[in-house]
């Protein structure tokens, strides 16, 4: 039973994590190779490959995992429910990193991205429960929610842009001979990449002026909820989870985030277009 439930739970991690960066990659590609045609945005072309694509994942996409689920009796209402909120958040990622400077985009599809972002991690919680044979904790998944919205923002601060100093350290790591060096320090650009960020979203709809204070506003309204609901837990079970968040952190590279000090905007990126151009050049 213990290696049947590894298995189920690394299948579901990779195939969501494959649909994750597929979505990424037709985004990229719509907007880098069909987007532009004698230097003008294309928007039927991108319209029609857009639609094709969405056609696509609109056809039952997570249907090879509801069905192992299912097969395995772990497809309940909940973890289902979870799943199409993934759907619903990948429709919102081409929606928004899709959209031309023309395009309006709202704060609330941009907020509703952020809070879907981490349904993957719900939906292994939930199989942990069902694998576990134990009733869902509702104080517990619902703290798990407002700390996941706090790490996928401070995620994306740290991942929407590279600095010249992270620049050059990655190319002097990516020349090393190791190659577990080259993947531990792999940089992430979500300018550069055209992937979902809040950062990213936030300057498109407030301007770069504006948009520091409101993020800001919005972490401070999460904080205040994580501290709320972080109160009502056991106190040991919350001193491991803060201990483990610490851990993870320094695992993954950073000097800083979420759970380890304060936040840090990254310098904003007005113009994208010249942004990534300018990266492309230097390369």
């Amino acid at each position: 039973m213990i290696t049947i439930s590894v298995w189920i739970l690394a299948f579901k991690m990779s195939f969501v994590e494959q649909l994750d960066t597929l979505n990424e990659k037709m985004v990229d590609f719509t907007v880098s190779k069909v987007a532009v045609r004698d230097g003008r945005f294309d928007k039927e072309a991108y319209s029609t490959l857009a639609c094709r694509f969405n056609k696509d994942f609109e056809s039952d996409t997570i249907r090879p995992l509801t069905v192992l689920l299912q097969c395995n009796g772990l497809l309940t209402k909940r973890i289902r429910e979870e799943l199409k909120n993934g759907e619903e958040y990948w429709a919102l990622e081409r929606r928004l990193c899709g959209a031309s400077e023309q395009d309006e985009i709202s704060i609330e599809d941009a907020l509703r991205a952020i809070q879907l972002k981490s349904f993957d991690y719900r939906v292994l919680n939930l199989l942990l429960y069902q694998l576990q044979g134990e009733e869902v904790n509702d104080l517990h998944m619902e703290f798990l929610t407002i700390s996941e919205f706090l790490v996928e923002v401070s995620d994306d601060l740290f991942d929407y842009e590279v600095s010249l100093q992270a620049k050059s350290f990655e190319n002097i790591i990516s020349a090393s001979r190791f190659p577990v060096l080259n993947m531990w320090f792999f940089v992430q650009e979500d300018v550069l990449e055209n992937n979902f960020n809040i950062l990213r979203m936030f300057v498109r709809i407030y301007g770069a002026s504006v948009a520091p204070t409101m993020l800001a506003k919005s972490i401070a309204e999460a904080e205040e909820k994580y501290e709320k609901l972080s109160k009502a837990l056991d106190p040991k079970l919350y001193a491991s989870y803060q201990k483990r968040c610490e851990e993870a952190t320094r695992e993954g590279g950073k000097i800083s985030g979420y759970s380890l000090g304060s936040w840090t905007i990254p310098p904003l990126i007005v113009d994208e277009e010249l942004y990534r151009s300018s990266m492309q050049d230097s390369s």
